[in-house]
């Protein structure tokens, strides 16, 4: 059925909620998972910034910095909470935007499988940025499990 699932979290509860419904399924199917976190760089909040016209703050690099070692720290987690599940985990922190990012996982794992919460961005950001598992279902490789976190 399926042997490689990815799963992508932000840190927030409907997120964790989805990669514990990836390892779920990749525990009854045999399959590894591989978790996905995105992060913004200096270089991505300097386009963003561009773009918006907005001033880029002079620690930007910084801000990326810390960025990315926030989201090796939620892998981190993740990697703790599914460590006894008996399941191949495999965590990566990727640059950019988080349906990107776990497309772009997708492709390079050759998944059969992604996972996403229904719950993410909302209001005006949800509007700019659309969401992560519209942007993913409409884009994705495989298959997409859509999972209800409310």
């Amino acid at each position: 059925m399926f042997r490689t699932i990815v799963a992508g979290t932000d840190g927030s509860p409907t997120a964790a909620d989805a990669v514990r419904h990836a390892a779920a399924i990749a525990g009854m199917c045999g399959a590894s998972v591989h978790v996905v976190s995105a992060y913004n760089t200096g270089a991505v909040l300097q386009s963003i910034a561009c773009a918006s016209g907005a001033a880029l703050p002079a620690d930007a690099y910084r801000l990326g910095e810390s960025a990315e070692s926030e989201a090796r720290a939620r892998l981190d987690e993740i990697k703790r909470e599914l460590a006894t599940s008996g399941i191949e985990v495999d965590t990566h922190a990727l640059p950019g935007d988080a349906s990107d990012a776990i497309l772009r996982l997708a492709k390079a794992k050759g998944a059969d499988l992604i996972v996403v919460g229904n719950k993410g961005m909302s209001g005006a950001k949800r509007f700019v940025l659309g969401s992560v598992p519209n942007r993913v279902t409409h884009s994705a490789p495989c298959h997409v499990l859509v999972v209800s976190t409310t």
